[in-house]
């Protein structure tokens, strides 16, 4: 897998910046002047990488949504027959790191989804459920005692352990990234081993 060292384009800043801000006062109070300052470019400036404010949103909800079934689909290719219990380690090792690193958009995702056109909305919901049901077939394969409902539920309620990193504390207050990012580990396979009984 190659890593990219590139450094992040102007529309990357522009939707990290976005996003950070969005998550910290909300959609409608966050102006276009605020994001192109936070970039160095006068707001009407970002009319020139995006259409405005909606489609800021869109992109950074269907965004990541598309990256984590991506990362995930991927992750189980490279598994390549090394068991289901490896596979599903690497998906909650790929989904612990979008939570530690891109805990502004989990708020964005809990606070503005609605704010989105219906077809985006669908897209994301769409592309989540794709997510979900990837981790339902390694869950089941783990915990083959595991029925479909039950395996969703623990899918879903891991996923709530998880996105729950925003509230963890604010800047340094989270111990460690590798100390939290353990602890989240196992306690979501406690999850899951609890549900798979």
């Amino acid at each position: 897998m190659t890593t990219r060292t590139d450094a992040p384009t102007r529309r990357e800043q522009i939707l990290k910046e976005a996003a950070r801000l969005f998550a910290e006062r909300g959609f409608h109070g966050v102006g276009v002047d605020e994001i192109g300052a936070a970039v160095g470019i006068s707001g009407p400036g970002l009319y020139r990488h995006f259409a405005g404010k909606d489609a800021m949103l869109a992109e950074l909800l269907v965004g990541i949504s598309g990256q984590l079934l991506t990362g995930a689909k991927r992750r189980l290719a490279e598994a390549d027959g090394g068991g289901a219990e490896q596979v599903l380690d690497s998906l909650i090792e790929g989904h612990i790191d979008f939570a530690l690193d891109d805990r502004p958009l989990i708020t964005l995702h809990d606070r503005e989804l609605d704010r989105l056109r219906d077809s985006d909305r669908k897209m994301v919901r769409q592309l989540q459920r794709q997510y979900v049901e990837l981790w339902v077939g390694v869950v089941r394969e783990v915990y083959p005692g595991l029925g479909e409902p039950a395996a969703r539920s623990a899918v879903h309620s891991v996923f709530g352990l998880l996105n729950s990193t925003p509230h963890l504390g604010r800047g340094g207050s989270l111990p460690g990234r590798g100390a939290t990012a353990e602890l989240l580990h196992r306690m979501a396979r406690g999850a899951f081993a609890a549900a798979g009984v």
